[in-house]
């Protein structure tokens, strides 16, 4: 299989702006990369970016393996007179990580402005204030601007959206770390699969999907499996890893140990939702990494949900298990994998396609 590079296909996505609802120029940046592979690639009305592999067998199953583009970010609520801007959420962003931080802006063509969150000077913070999150909407973003006017005349206007500045840093070996590693290093696993299917082709039909809104409402996967009307799906996304001191109780899944089966994830608050995957496909999985020679670790967590949860009720319903990437700091500005998790995954979904075919059995018993 041909090799990439995967660290600088990971840079070129990781800093490439697109909060969810916004994902235009990682779309397009995943197309142009799909097209090296595929010639049928193309973005559907709900802006998924979708490569199609044609099959081999003859009234092949059909699957889907996708990944989310998009990343989760701020919205403007209001611009003041003084030119300072408040914000809500867009997606899960940890409250208690945003003063100080660095912000990119997003006017209403598209084009970042930097800007600050504001955070109280620390000579002037009494002391029962210096340990308290402050909620996101008391906090402000400070672009330098010194009234709603000058906002308002970049082009920034109340629903623009706003990210972490955009960041990417090599640590120690194969660590890299920085903003979207949920769920770049996803989308540079399809861009490496599409790579392996063009050479390799697969026994089903297969559509490599970049998604939309995921960190807002999972929409961009549904609307992608209902138009494809896939058989069997693999859901790429982030898995949480147990390194952290604060984690090692909790998880085993390590950085640069190889790749993740999600064998039961539940968001566990609010939808009540989650993904239980498929058995034959977990052992498909399994088996894979046994025969490729490819190392996996399982992975089970109360506390987060994947689009799966999603497309697996699609249809008739999807056969469908998620794989995942290790990785620390979830949702934070310094997210942090390990680049030779993304190629071993890339590998481990490359033969588990080749072993797809039409004798798969869809059903869940």
């Amino acid at each position: 299989m041909e090799e990439l590079n995967t660290e600088k296909i990971l840079r070129k996505l990781m800093l490439t702006e697109a909060p969810a609802g916004y994902e235009k120029k990682m779309a397009y940046v995943m197309k142009e990369y799909f097209e090296e592979y595929s010639d049928e690639v193309f973005l559907d009305r709900f802006g998924n970016t979708i490569a199609k592999f044609e099959g081999t067998e003859i009234n092949s199953n059909k699957v889907m393996v996708f990944a989310h583009m998009d990343q989760l970010g701020l919205i403007i609520r209001k611009i003041d007179n003084d030119g300072f801007i408040q914000v809500d959420r867009l997606g899960g962003i940890p409250e208690k990580i945003l003063p100080a931080l660095n912000v990119s802006v997003s006017n209403e063509s598209g084009e970042y402005i930097d800007g600050v969150i504001g955070v109280k000077s620390h000579h002037m913070t009494p002391a029962d204030e210096k340990y308290k999150v402050d909620p996101v909407t008391s906090l402000y973003i400070d672009i330098g601007a010194k009234s709603r006017k000058e906002v308002e005349d970049l082009g920034i206007n109340i629903g623009c959206p706003i990210i972490y500045k955009p960041a990417f840093n090599k640590l120690v070996g194969n660590s890299v770390s920085g903003t979207a590693v949920d769920n770049r290093a996803g989308c540079t696993s399809l861009i490496q699969i599409a790579c392996n299917l063009k050479k390799h082709k697969p026994k089903s039909t297969t559509y490599i999907v970049g998604t939309v809104n995921e960190e807002f409402t999972i929409r961009g996967a549904v609307i992608a499996a209902r138009n494809i009307k896939p058989d069997i799906a693999i859901c790429i996304d982030v898995s949480i890893s147990g390194d952290p001191p604060d984690l090692k109780n909790t998880f085993d899944l390590k950085i640069g140990a190889g790749p993740s089966i999600m064998l039961y994830t539940f968001h566990g608050r609010g939808t009540l939702n989650g993904t239980i995957p498929q058995k034959n496909l977990v052992e498909l999985a399994l088996a894979t990494s046994k025969e490729d020679n490819i190392p996996i670790q399982r992975f089970s967590a109360l506390g987060m949900i994947l689009d799966s949860a999603y497309v697996q009720t699609e249809g008739e319903g999807v056969a469908i298990v998620p794989l995942g990437i290790p990785a620390k700091y979830t949702h934070s500005p310094v997210e942090s994998c390990d680049i030779k998790d993304i190629e071993k995954l890339s590998q481990l979904i490359t033969g588990m396609l080749m072993r797809i075919d039409n004798n798969f059995d869809l059903n869940r018993f």
